[in-house]
């Protein structure tokens, strides 16, 4: 009992009572805690300059991601970093250098999924980034691809061809500025150092194709992609260098004395006067860019690595290494010496190879001739590859297409693995054209006699595919004529180049030709025509079929019109060329075809644009006659309008150099220009209009082409503001072609007979041939000329028709407002030169045939021409004309109350008139 009461006692069990709160424990522990929140308004706020994609990550977690492990996450960024930059393309600009160097980080991944997903994106990237923005970053992009060409793995390799294309297709030139490495990487992709006994004896490491089974491609299909983008490359560095001369048109360099030596300037000595330095100005449209007179460029400081191609030492070094493996691709691609009726037919894949090889040959063939020492070049590369090349390449000349196709056993060709088919995707044309190409640079005007064997197959066949007819295009046709016009140098005897001429000349005459085609036969026929005309100084010994071609040419132009404004250019390019050399057939061609060129409605002048309508009026000098019938077309085009007035200055200026007032100390030539067809030409051209459009013109009445009035027998047809422009123009060339003949009295007469000829008793005249006769007359007239009274009359109906139209014009009339000035002035100038004429118009100035409205533009008409000061000396002599036509409005007003425009008109009377009395005598002296 008592050890059970003791355990009671220490565990008591407390008792709580219903309602009362439960009393802390002694060791309780208090849970209490207070809380304030904590404000981040930077983090808080949505991030502007980085924005997200679908998967919310910006920039920088995408670029992050780049670094994982995982070849899918990896990819994902790649492809989430494509997205994001499509969408906004401002942040390509913020964070180039992150972009690029992590992109170009990938190259070399293992995985070929990420690799293809940075091809697209940098294939993106290309698209939206400038040369100029990616260049400070372009070492590193440079480094990552020649890393992935020479790694060890084959499919980084093959990506690595595809980061080419995209670098190649927009960076072209920033990437053949490191040339010295990427041409070593090309090297190593298809061959391997030789390892022989030679390398200990120390001599030049040589160079063998390799052959990797593990490849998925084979070695042959290898290659072809290797040397496709090699092509690619060298044609990046071509294009790059703009010493080097158009394809197809070069000259052809026979011997040292051809080669170009920069000049040695001292300028110590040139300043003291020591050296005389003889500089020439280059003449033509085009100027050379090459020239004999060089500054140091920033390349010459460089070593001869980080020259590249430039040099002149690294492009042989690559030389004598690319081309044996070239010559080895050529070996096994070629067709095989035991299949001798098959031996020269190619299946597509071998051609392509073989195409690739002829084609990286001939752009390094092109890359010797920018260096100062070509001829050298030319001699060391046909000393050490002319024996390979005409053992390899020519043996089996020319290569014509072979595809293998399976056949069924029914088939009509069992038994033959070979069947001729044709193939769009391989060109066999230009294989052939660019091994004659290759072949011609390496002969010479010296060797003709050793390589005339293998050169008479290359003429046969230029020969024979010039003149089969067959469509050709342009970078078929270049290779041609550049092959062509190799022959015709190295062997300049027309026994020789006039068949090469006429098999071009054939395939000229070919009908719808390609543009780009025919401009360059143009183009050599051309540059074939000066060299002829340069050498025929001396001998005299024309081709007939260049001849026959220049003699078509016009002809060609009239046919051409507007259908293709470029080829007409080139065509007058080069009838101005040859006739500025006065060639005697085009000549007498262009004078047959001048009608149909120079037609005002449907002819070459009218039809082409101004550049091109400058230089057929240029052509206007040198034909033999301009006879009537061509000088009354080219009249019509003057006033046209279809040509610019200071385009028809010109063709006014080159008559009235041809004609007999031109002022020549030596006679022109006889019958150029008659005089009566060239006053003729002056006179129609200043009237502006033809016969029968003034005749038509005759039956229009009424506003608001016409405006007339009842004090005059002429009525105004009112002309468009630009033709009234261009007519005045053109009248103030015309004014100023009539001013320099010398017996002005005589030019006078002629005028004013052909005036009251054809104008006087038309009832409607155009207001800028009314303007023009006046100009002409002021121009003209001096104390020598007498007015006959009825030219009299004609020109103060003109005046007075003129002086209404300007006062009654509407200041709305923004068109005709124009006009005012120029109409103004002639006629001003016109009655004070000829008071008779002020005399005649204030006489025909009888108000009372007139009506009411027209009284104000009489008095207003009155009050400016006593308020000039040229006519107030005339005004003051007629003061009696000119108060009784105030008495005669004074008469119709009477009655009424008196106007403003009245009270202004006797203002005007009195202070002018009215203040300087004359006598009748005086009046009765000068008229």
């Amino acid at each position: 009992m008592t050890k059970k009461r003791k355990r009671q006692e220490d565990f008591q069990k407390v008792k709580l009572k219903v309602g009362k709160k439960k009393p802390k424990l002694e060791n309780a522990t208090d849970t209490t805690f207070k809380t304030k929140a904590i404000h981040i308004p930077e983090q808080l706020k949505e991030d502007g300059v980085l924005p997200t994609q679908n998967r919310k990550l910006n920039i920088k977690d995408l670029l992050s991601q780049m670094h994982h492990y995982s070849p899918g996450v990896k990819h994902n960024a790649l492809t989430g970093l494509k997205d994001l930059l499509s969408q906004y393309p401002f942040v390509i600009d913020a964070h180039l250098s992150n972009i690029i160097s992590e992109v170009a980080a990938v190259f070399t991944d293992k995985d070929s999924g990420v690799r293809g997903a940075a091809v697209h994106l940098l294939q993106f990237l290309a698209s939206k980034i400038r040369a100029e923005q990616i260049a400070p970053f372009f070492p590193l992009v440079s480094a990552h691809l020649s890393s992935a060409m020479t790694h060890i793995s084959e499919g980084i390799q093959e990506d690595s061809l595809k980061v080419l294309d995209v670098l190649l297709e927009a960076y072209p030139a920033l990437l053949t500025d490191r040339s010295s490495i990427l041409l070593k990487n090309f090297v190593e992709l298809i061959s391997h150092q030789q390892l022989s006994k030679r390398l200990k004896s120390r001599e030049k490491l040589s160079w063998m194709l390799s052959v990797n089974p593990s490849r998925r491609v084979t070695s042959q299909q290898w290659r072809l992609n290797v040397l496709t983008r090699l092509k690619k490359f060298l044609q990046a560095v071509v294009d790059g260098s703009s010493e080097i001369e158009d394809e197809g048109l070069q000259e052809q360099k026979d011997s040292p004395h051809s080669m170009r030596n920069p000049i040695c300037v001292s300028w110590k000595l040139h300043a003291n006067n020591q050296q005389h330095i003889q500089l020439f100005e280059n003449g033509g449209l085009r100027p050379k860019i090459n020239s004999s007179f060089r500054l140091r460029s920033v390349a010459s400081v460089m070593d001869s690595a980080e020259k590249g191609l430039s040099s002149a030492e690294n492009l042989k070094g690559f030389i004598e290494i690319i081309i044996p493996l070239l010559i080895e691709c050529w070996i096994e691609a070629s067709p095989a010496q035991s299949a001798p009726i098959l031996g020269n037919l190619l299946e597509s894949e071998s051609q392509h190879l073989m195409q690739q090889v002829l084609s990286i040959i001939h752009l390094l063939w092109k890359l010797t001739k920018r260096h100062d020492e070509t001829y050298k070049m030319e001699l060391w590369l046909r000393m050490n590859y002319l024996v390979d090349f005409k053992h390899h390449f020519m043996r089996h000349f020319p290569y014509s297409l072979q595809e293998t196709v399976k056949h069924k056993k029914k088939d009509s060709c069992k038994g033959n693995k070979y069947c001729m088919t044709s193939s769009n995707s391989v060109d066999h044309l230009l294989l052939n054209l660019t091994l004659c190409d290759i072949m011609v640079s390496l002969a010479s005007t010296s060797t003709l006699q050793m390589d005339s064997g293998w050169l008479d197959m290359i003429r046969k066949y230029v020969t024979d595919t010039l003149q089969d007819g067959s469509k050709l295009n342009s970078k078929q046709v270049n290779r041609l004529l550049g092959v062509t016009w190799r022959l015709m140098q190295i062997q300049q005897n027309k026994v020789a180049t006039e068949p090469l001429i006429k098999a071009v000349y054939t395939l000229y005459q070919q009908r719808n030709l390609l543009f780009p085609v025919r401009t360059l036969l143009l183009k050599f026929f051309s540059r074939v025509y000066q060299k002829e005309d340069l050498r025929t100084q001396r001998i005299r010994s024309r081709s007939k079929v260049l001849s026959r071609w220049l003699a078509g040419l016009p002809q060609q132009l009239a046919l051409l019109g507007l259908r293709n404004p470029e080829l007409s250019n080139q065509l007058i390019d080069i009838i101005h060329s040859a006739a500025s050399r006065s060639n005697k057939e085009l000549l007498q061609s262009l004078q047959a075809t001048a009608a149909r060129i120079y037609d005002p409605l449907e002819g070459t002048l009218v039809l082409l644009p101004a550049e091109a309508q400058r230089r057929l009026v240029q052509l206007v000098y040198f034909l033999p006659c301009l006879p009537a019938s061509l000088l009354a077309c080219l009249s019509r085009c003057c006033i046209m309008g279809r040509m610019s007035s200071e385009l028809a200055a010109t063709l006014i200026g080159i008559l009235r150099m041809r004609s007999s007032f031109a002022g020549w100390k030596c006679q022109v030539q006889d019958n150029s220009v008659n005089d009566v067809d060239y006053f003729s030409f002056l006179f129609s051209t200043l009237i502006g209009f033809s016969r029968e459009e003034l005749t038509s013109l005759q039956g229009i009445r009424g506003k608001p082409h016409i405006s007339q009035t009842q004090l005059s027998p002429v009525r105004l047809y009112l002309t468009d503001l630009d033709q009234f422009l261009h007519h005045w123009a053109v009248t103030e060339v015309i004014c100023h072609s009539l001013s320099t003949i010398p017996s002005q009295s005589q030019c006078f007469d002629i005028l004013q007979t052909g005036i009251c000829k054809y104008l006087v008793g038309l009832v409607v005249i155009p207001d800028s041939t009314a303007g023009s006769v006046l100009c002409a007359i002021n121009k003209l007239l001096d104390q020598a000329c007498i007015l006959s009274e009825t030219l009299h009359k004609f020109l103060a109906s003109c005046c007075y028709s003129l002086l209404y139209f300007l006062l009654t014009l509407d200041k709305e009339d923004a068109e005709h407002v124009q006009k005012r000035d120029m109409l103004w002035g002639s006629c001003i100038s016109a009655l004070a030169l000829l008071p008779r004429l002020l005399r005649l118009m204030l006489q025909s100035l009888q108000v009372s045939r007139i009506c009411r409205e027209e009284l104000p533009v009489v008095a207003q008409l009155l009050r400016l021409l006593m308020q000039h000061g040229q006519l107030r000396s005339h005004m003051i002599t007629n003061e009696f004309l000119v108060q009784q036509i105030i008495k005669d409005i004074m008469t119709l007003k009477s009655g009424e109350v008196q106007e403003q425009w009245l009270t202004d008109l006797h203002y005007c009377f009195n202070i002018y008139l009215a203040s300087h009395p004359q006598g009748p005598g005086p009046m009765n002296a000068v008229y």
